[in-house]
């Protein structure tokens, strides 16, 4: 079980166990948002509440840019695992300007691409090939993205994670 932390104003901050969501709230540090019913935990002192969201009692100051790290994985989940040339489903990347000409890993220069568009593209440019891209590439933005573990949210989540977004 996995528990949301939202920061005292209410954005996500991270994804914890719920063990650790349990020791926050006991020191008074959380309070408990949501929780799970019907599946407490024991302890010594009795039933507590399992936590699906908790929020902190002070504001907990997030570092400036969190940058998001370009992968391949991010790459296909940002497009959808859609081709950005054609729209057919996508299981590769590709250099929109080729690394053979100075093109760089960035989210602005990848996009999802299906094997027939990346073997045909080759070392090619878009523009070289008379094609147009369906997407125009960006760095991925919200909470999804910025609070690691909430690729696979708890529907208690949701709303929540819709505030940030």
């Amino acid at each position: 079980m996995r528990t949301l932390v939202l920061n005292a104003g209410y954005e996500p901050l991270a994804v914890v166990s719920f063990k650790r969501a349990l020791v926050l709230v006991m020191n008074d540090k959380a309070t408990v948002i949501e929780h799970i019913s019907g599946d407490p935990v024991w302890g010594t002192d009795g039933a507590h509440d399992r936590p699906a969201v908790i929020l902190l009692s002070r504001y907990v100051r997030v570092p400036g840019g969190r940058t998001i790290p370009v992968t391949r994985r991010g790459v296909l989940r940002r497009d959808a695992h859609r081709c950005g040339y054609c729209g057919r489903s996508a299981s590769t990347i590709d250099h929109i300007l080729p690394r053979s000409r100075g093109g760089a890993d960035s989210w602005e220069n990848l996009v999802a691409c299906c094997l027939k568009c990346n073997n045909l593209k080759s070392d090619r440019t878009p523009q070289e090939m008379g094609w147009e891209l369906r997407i125009t590439p960006g760095a991925p933005r919200g909470a999804q993205w910025t609070v690691r573990g909430t690729d696979r949210t708890d529907p208690a989540w949701e709303p929540y994670l819709a505030l940030a977004a």
